[in-house]
């Protein structure tokens, strides 16, 4: 039972931090919550099944399943990441300058029309994910471990991965860490802090939408209103870790994964949300920069 719960924790785990480096990100280099993330991720998982099933319409699918998979992960991030760079030059960019309350304001007035304008575009019914791939378990009478789950883990830790080495190896990944550190010094240094903070809501969207993909593979049905609870969990996730601390982000999904899948099991799976609350407001009290956060550190 604690192992078959431990599974299931890091399996929602892995989902919550893929959202929750979003969140990081974009604070990191602007200060801003962006209460709009959740909705990408939303709409990442009705991007799932609208291109699988354009592949399916085009006889791909039955041929070439996991071809069509990848294409649909492929797609659905690039055309979250168009979101995401929208809604940065539409909703923050003008409000750069402004008072630190105007860009919260409109983050989350863009949180409610993109969720009004997905239940006008697809209804506002569950739609289903088919459930095409392999059923395939691994384990025992104590605990088993689906072929989507080990998938989630996998894509996940892979992604995860790969933004890590990206922000610390790379040259745009340096742009971003000095952006972050002191945008005037960056600017005098050269770097186009316009096109970095773009390209953090591209990455932290695309991220977002391969966790919407993966969670209608794994539920099965999605609706428009999906992306406000799990945003503010992703949101949890990230202040638990460290706000601006993109290795915290990905820890503090984890635990949030963890303790809601422990929660539901041995206290109640009626206040599974509700855990995720709790944690928050102790980590406010008690920890208010995170676990791996530091006032003013590198993130």
């Amino acid at each position: 039972m604690l192992l078959q719960q431990l599974i299931n924790g890091l399996t929602l785990g892995a989902v919550y931090a893929l959202v929750a480096l979003g969140y990081t990100m974009v604070y990191g280099i602007l200060g801003l919550i962006n209460f709009a993330h959740g909705e990408i991720y939303m709409i990442g998982a009705y991007l799932g099944i609208i291109y699988l099933g354009i592949f399916t319409a085009a006889g791909l699918t039955q041929s070439h399943l996991f071809i069509s998979l990848f294409l649909v992960f492929v797609l659905s991030a690039l055309t979250c990441a168009g979101y995401g760079m929208t809604l940065e030059r539409i909703a923050y960019r003008p409000l750069r300058k402004a008072h630190r309350l105007s860009p919260l304001i409109s983050a989350i007035g863009m949180s409610l029309f993109l969720q009004n304008y997905v239940m006008l575009a697809q209804g506002s019914s569950d739609k289903v994910f088919p459930h095409i791939l392999p059923t395939t378990e691994v384990g025992d009478a104590s605990f088993h471990i689906s072929g989507i789950q080990m998938f989630i883990m996998g894509a996940s830790v892979l992604l995860m991965g790969a933004l890590h080495l990206f922000v610390r190896k790379t040259r745009l990944g340096k742009a971003m860490r000095a952006t972050s550190q002191d945008k005037t010094m960056a600017v005098l240094c050269g770097i186009p802090i316009d096109r970095v903070i773009g390209l953090t809501f591209m990455i932290g969207s695309a991220l977002a939408a391969a966790a919407g993909v993966m969670v209608v593979m794994y539920y099965g049905v999605t609706n428009f209103f999906i992306g406000y609870v799990a945003g503010i969990k992703a949101f949890t996730a990230a202040v638990l870790g460290g706000i601006g601390n993109i290795p915290g982000a990905m820890i503090g999904g984890v635990l949030l994964g963890l303790v809601e899948s422990m929660g539901a099991a041995y206290i109640s799976s009626e206040y599974k949300d509700g855990f995720s609350f709790l944690i928050l407001i102790l980590v406010l009290i008690f920890r208010p920069n995170g676990l791996l956060g530091e006032k003013g550190g590198d993130h």
